[in-house]
């Protein structure tokens, strides 16, 4: 008995540890539930119930709070509510659901202006069409925003406020935008929200911004999820985060992506005024005389002229809207002369069909078969594109290939990135990710925005490439502002050259916030040079250092340099000589910017921010020298400063090793010093520049060889017609010297050679014609066995000059004596 009563006591120690252990792993588990729940809570903003729901669930029936009903009511399958995402992809959910809820309230009335409203956007949004249709329906849409229809509203809100086909008017639209942001409008929640982001009118508060961005973002607004993408990508009021703007910057890229047609969608010029400023003011936008020339060749039947202007009015492009009647007429007319590309250019036209002509496939089969037949590869990649989908011809994706497979030979975009996709679906080729990717790379070097979109898409997912979120941020991002307000750009630029700088400022201002590095730069240099009237000129280069703060982080350099000046003199912030040094290595070492490298070095040359060094300011001059050719005057003058600064700083080092006494004694004397040293350097000129002694034995020759061919005065005291010195001295050098040599040979016949015995008889027949007689000594004035004509000719002109015997007392007594001017030249 003793054993089963130990037995059973022993059981019952047992079980109840057993349940003690249940009962504490069950409640850790539930703390540990409720930790991980309240962890998601805090990450993802879901709600979670209290832990003591129960007990206060008690305590409010008891006092009161809570009356249970006295009936119950069972449910049905008809109180169920539908999920109204059911069917729709996470896209289109909100717009989904939005539309729905329209569509039931929805009268006939507010049916046809819904219509009527859609029509008129797209007229004024679209880029196709011209500056008058844009105007007519701009005034059908204030039309229709008087008669209260709220959505165009806020359109001619938005155009009061950037100064489009209106008046400027930003108070009125303010009051626009506040009105239907309250009553849930994601234009007016985006609108309200950039001007509490700008400080336009309102209070600057980037947490209202931010959550009023939200707002339009998940209503569907375009803008709003561009300008949330950009935030949480630059870190801009919130955290980073690549992945939520990778989330927002999909969904804009995806709207972009589903306009672009086979065209490959409008082009976009993006200016920056301040490489404009630097550039001399030239711009290629709008080059109204290049534009005209172009279409005077056009209408004189010039070809290459004729198809330049189809494809500039087709795309659009420098200044020049999307016109796709004057584009169908240029390349009509030089499709009449056989050129290739005219026709290709057609058959994209007819085979996309716009406003001016009817899509016909006939047509565009006819056009892209005569360019094919040319091996024009446009021709040949709307070829592939109608085999492939079957337009007009039978579905072929082995001939679609061919004639890709040529477009993309001749390395044109459509070619490479239609045989990426391909190659990426599967398309009569095995599924390819690598050879997909590598067709997108090529098609995005030349700009196609849906080589763009599908690169991101494969780095974003990590389909043939390894996944890597930033870059397809950067991609997303490059498709999101390729889409039609990309125009704003243009529209801003035109706008500041016509000295609208409010308007303008707007515009820039509006896309800076959408993540448009042009437009940040270019607000800022608007902001800097202080032209617009909005906002008080105390606050402008505050504003400017926020956006050159936001252009250089998207690595434009310039905007870089600007950063480091704005804190070098204090612009909008304190001096801060460290922060713009660091601005300045930046720039001079990730962007290779040849102003950044000039600042280094003046600035390690003065010693600001950094320690001074002149060799390492001589070696930045260097660098900015080598880099640019514009950087080589400024670098020269400031070597040459450096220079005289160096030889300060030897003379400083020399008075240290010297002794300060010995400097005193030098500066206490030193004009004696310094008088010394001129003397010494005097008598040096005067002692190496006087000439040496065989020089001057020859001078003394050459001046007493004219003297001693001086003529005696004649025995009758008359003297005959003597030349004077002088004008022996101003014979050549040539003379001279034969002269001299004449003089001092022996004596010979002058008749030895026949032109000096030609010489002596014309000598003697003018001796005889003036009456006297040639005396015989004067013939050996002129005798050498070797002398040239030309001696010989000095010695018979002095015999012509009609000289006779003269007494020694005339004649100069020796070499010796010198004149006046032999005394000045020793």
């Amino acid at each position: 008995m003793r054993k089963f009563g130990l037995c059973g006591v022993l059981l019952l120690l047992c079980s109840c540890a057993a349940g003690e252990i249940n009962k504490k792993s069950s409640a850790q588990d539930t703390n540990e539930n409720t930790g991980n729940a309240k962890q998601y809570s805090s990450d993802d903003d879901v709600i979670i119930a209290s832990e003591n729901w129960p007990e206060r669930l008690e305590t409010e029936s008891s006092s009161g709070g809570f009356t249970p009903p006295e009936t119950m009511e069972s449910f049905t399958h008809e109180d169920a509510v539908q999920d109204p995402y059911a069917g729709t992809s996470s896209q289109d959910t909100s717009e989904t659901v939005i539309e729905s809820s329209e569509e039931q309230a929805e009268t006939p009335e507010q049916r046809a202006k819904r219509e009527r409203f859609e029509k008129l956007a797209k007229s004024i949004r679209y880029p196709g069409f011209v500056q008058p249709y844009k105007s007519d329906a701009w005034s059908d849409m204030i039309d229709l925003a008087e008669s209260g229809y709220p959505p165009a509203e806020i359109t001619v809100a938005w155009g009061k406020l950037l100064g489009v086909f209106t008046r400027q008017n930003i108070p009125e639209a303010a009051a626009v935008f506040q009105k239907y942001a309250n009553e849930g409008m994601p234009d007016a929640q985006m609108g309200l929200g950039f001007l509490y982001a700008t400080g336009t009118e309102k209070h600057s508060s980037q947490s209202k911004a931010l959550l009023l961005y939200t707002f339009a973002a998940f209503g569907g607004s375009q803008w709003g999820q561009m300008a949330l993408g950009y935030r949480y990508f630059a870190g801009i009021g919130v955290a980073a985060s690549c992945e939520k703007a990778l989330d927002y910057y999909r969904r804009a890229a995806a709207s972009v992506a589903d306009e672009v047609s086979f065209s490959g969608g409008s082009s976009i010029q993006r200016v920056r005024l301040q490489d404009e400023q630097e550039g001399g003011g030239y711009s290629g936008i709008q080059d109204n005389d290049l534009i005209e020339y172009y279409q005077l060749l056009a209408g004189k039947g010039d070809i290459q002229a004729q198809v330049g202007l189809g494809q500039l009015h087709y795309q659009g492009g420098r200044g020049i809207p999307r016109d796709p009647r004057q584009a169908l007429q240029y390349f009509l007319q030089a499709a009449e002369s056989g050129n290739a590309v005219a026709m290709a250019f057609l058959g994209k036209i007819y085979l996309e069909g716009n406003e001016e002509v009817a899509a016909s496939n006939e047509t565009a089969l006819k056009y892209f078969k005569k360019a094919s037949a040319l091996n024009n590869p446009v021709g040949q990649s709307g070829l592939g594109l109608m085999y492939l989908f079957g337009k007009g011809v039978e579905k072929d994706t082995k001939k679609a290939y061919e004639y890709f497979s040529k477009a993309a030979e001749q390395s044109w975009v459509d070619g490479q990135l239609w045989l990426g996709n391909m190659y990426y679906n599967g398309w009569e080729v095995p599924r390819d990710y690598k050879m997909a990717s590598k067709y997108y790379n090529l098609a995005s070097q030349s700009g196609h925005v849906l080589a763009f979109y599908n690169l991101a898409d494969m780095h974003a997912t990590g389909t043939g490439v390894l996944r890597s979120c930033p870059t397809a941020v950067e991609f997303f991002k490059n498709v999101a502002e390729r889409g039609k307000w990309g125009n704003l750009l243009m529209e801003a630029h035109h706008q500041y050259k016509l000295g609208l700088y409010d308007e303008a400022l707007l515009k820039y201002l509006l896309l800076a916030e959408l993540g448009f590095e042009v437009a940040q730069s270019n607000a800022a240099f608007i902001l800097d040079r202080k032209d617009s009237e909005i906002y008080d000129p105390e606050e402008m280069w505050k504003r400017a250092l926020v956006y050159w703060s936001r252009a250089a982080a998207q690595g434009y350099s310039n905007a870089r340099v600007r950063l480091g000046d704005y804190y070098y003199y204090g612009l909008g912030t304190p001096v801060d000589y460290e922060t713009a040094a660091s601005h300045y290595r930046i720039a001079s070492e990730q962007q290779n910017n040849p102003q950044a490298m000039f600042n280094l070095g003046y600035m390690h040359e003065l010693g600001l921010g950094m320690k001074q060094d002149i060799h390492l300011a001589k070696r930045f001059y260097d660098q900015a020298a080598d880099t640019s050719a514009d950087a080589k005057v400024p670098v020269y003058l400031a070597l040459t400063k450096l220079a005289l600064v160096f030889a300060w700083k030897n003379i400083e080092e020399f008075k240290l090793i010297i002794g300060i006494d010995t400097w005193e004694t030098l500066e206490l004397y030193g004009d004696i010093y310094l008088m010394s040293l001129l003397m010494f350097l005097i008598g040096y000129l005067i002692v190496f520049r006087r000439a040496p002694p065989n020089q001057r034995n020859n001078r003394q020759q050459q001046t007493a060889a004219p003297r001693a061919a001086r003529p005696a005065v004649a025995p009758n005291g008359t003297a005959g017609q003597q030349p004077s010195a002088t004008a022996a001295v101003r014979q050549p050098a040539t003379a001279v010297s034969r002269t001299v040599s004449s003089a001092t040979s022996p004596s010979s016949s002058l008749s030895s050679t026949p032109v000096a015995s030609s010489l002596l008889t014309s000598s003697s027949s003018v001796q005889s014609s003036s009456g006297t007689s040639l005396p015989s000594g004067s013939a050996a004035i002129g005798t050498s066995s070797s002398q040239p004509v030309a001696g010989s000719s000095t010695a018979s002109l002095e015999a012509v000059a009609g000289t006779s015997n003269s007494s020694p007392s005339t004649q100069p007594s020796s070499t010796s004596e010198k004149t006046a001017s032999e005394k000045k030249e020793d």
